[in-house]
């Protein structure tokens, strides 16, 4: 299952940026903060997840990784 793979990475990854935010936020370095979100690593990995769940919808492949015809759940 491809997709339930892609998201797990993907979370993590946004995980790890979030520690990563929250240590800038710690250590005081709100400029390098805000820069990290609006311009950064964690607006990097937001988006990446974004957009493995937009494909997920627009693809016809459902998350568990089967098709969504019509009359399908």
């Amino acid at each position: 299952m491809a997709y339930e793979g892609q998201v797990k990475i993907a979370m993590e990854r946004l995980d790890q940026a979030l520690a990563q935010l929250r240590n800038l936020i710690k250590q005081n370095k709100n400029k390098e903060a805000i820069r990290f979100m609006e311009e950064g690593l964690l607006k990097e990995r937001y988006e990446e997840l974004q957009n493995i769940v937009t494909i997920s919808q627009t693809s016809g492949i459902g998350s568990r990784g089967t098709a969504n015809g019509p009359g399908m759940f």
